[in-house]
């Protein structure tokens, strides 16, 4: 086929080129900058090396790490520690197969955007204006901390209505939600939901014992400490690939002992626990 005739094949008109996002039922869950990630660390074995090659910065390649272990039903990425090598990070092979069924999806989802493209022809301003809108309705959330979780119990008052979610088998949260939004989310036993909380509205603690007013406590291991001059970013790893990211004083973090290794409680206040369902 000459250059000419093979030009001449082409669309000439408005192409729609797929951006696939995938969505679980709980919420965004990969795109195509998470995926090269993971396709990264398949191949490098190292989160710094495979940020370069993305590329991203170091701390945001860890944190679209722990937003897809926490909403993934299994790990997608582990941590290796030792070795000869030192260490490094590792895609499970839960992980090798989300990649390769994003793929096949993106390949399929390609075709049918070329052959809407093509049922489209002449109306010139259609594929725009349809990208638009799929623009519009790829809702997405400044708060850090996203869970999937179960409805495991629902207790009912006169105002309020008190959610009993499960994140995993060792997990569980309790958020504080209006009666009018309870009805709004239908939630009912067995409901999957997902739960958000601003970093900021998470507070350390690292002496056990202490009681507080707030009813959900995660205890867990300080993964990473990104340190400001006024505030800092704390990682908590909650095991079984969860995590829950706190940010308070840099003042707070040297009083508490905050330190990488060791042990620290996320306190969040029921009440700060948004809800949501998709659908």
């Amino acid at each position: 086929m000459t250059k000419s005739a093979k030009r001449s094949s082409e669309p000439t008109g408005p192409r729609l080129v797929s951006k696939l996002e995938v969505s679980t039922e709980f919420g965004n869950f990969l795109g195509d900058t998470r995926i090269r990630l993971l396709e990264a660390i398949a191949e490098h074995g190292s989160i710094s090396q495979a940020a370069r090659h993305v590329p991203l910065s170091y701390k945001a390649a860890w944190d679209a790490v722990d937003a897809m272990n926490n909403l993934a039903q299994q790990p997608l990425v582990e941590r290796l520690t030792g070795g000869r090598q030192g260490g490094g990070t590792t895609l499970t092979e839960y992980g090798r197969r989300v990649i390769a069924m994003y793929r096949a999806v993106e390949q399929e989802y390609q075709l049918a955007l070329d052959r809407l493209s093509q049922q489209l022809g002449a109306e010139a301003g259609s594929a725009q204006q349809f990208q638009q809108l799929l623009r519009r309705m790829n809702l997405r959330t400044s708060a850090r901390n996203q869970f999937a979780c179960t409805v495991v119990g629902l207790r009912e008052g006169d105002v309020d209505y008190e959610v009993y979610l499960r994140l995993d088998n060792a997990i569980e949260l309790v958020a504080i939600i209006t009666r009018d939004s309870a009805e709004q989310l239908e939630l009912t036993i067995g409901t999957e939901v997902f739960a958000l909380v601003k970093a900021s509205s998470v507070l350390l603690m690292t002496e056990r014992g202490l009681r507080t007013s707030a009813r959900n406590h995660l205890w867990g291991t300080v993964s990473r400490v990104h340190e400001g001059p006024v505030n800092s970013e704390v990682v908590i790893d909650l095991g079984g690939g969860k995590s829950v990211t706190a940010v308070v004083t840099t003042e707070s973090v040297a009083n508490l002992g905050v330190e990488v290794g060791k042990p620290a409680c996320a306190v969040i206040k029921s009440s700060n626990l948004i809800l949501s369902v998709v659908g």
